[in-house]
């Protein structure tokens, strides 16, 4: 996927901070953008929101998974649960929990 993003000569600073983060990370313009978007968006936010946010799992879904684990494992986490029901992939799982750790310190 290709994205265009227009910018006036006022937003050249963001700009220019984007391209020192990109340097000192050894990343691109894009990558780096990405990762401030991803923060943005999925900062505190739990495994299964996350899920939701990535399109891999349905709110209803979701709800189902909470449920079984609310009245049936109470100890279990979520994500064994959904891939158990299979709801959910193992790959699903391991980038949602990839970016909820990126974030989980925040």
């Amino acid at each position: 996927m290709q994205t265009t993003i227009y910018y006036s000569e006022n937003d050249t600073y963001l700009i220019e901070k984007v391209d020192r983060k990109g340097n000192r990370e050894r990343k691109s313009r894009s990558a780096v953008i990405l990762s401030i978007l991803e923060r943005y968006f999925e900062s505190k936010k739990r495994l299964g929101e996350i899920l939701v946010d990535l399109g891999v799992l349905s709110h209803s879904d979701l709800s189902q998974g909470l449920d079984t684990q609310k009245n049936k494992f109470s100890e279990k986490l979520l994500g064994d649960i959904l891939l158990e029901e299979d709801l959910v992939s193992p790959e699903a799982i391991e980038r949602a929990l990839v970016i909820q750790s990126r974030h989980g310190e925040d």
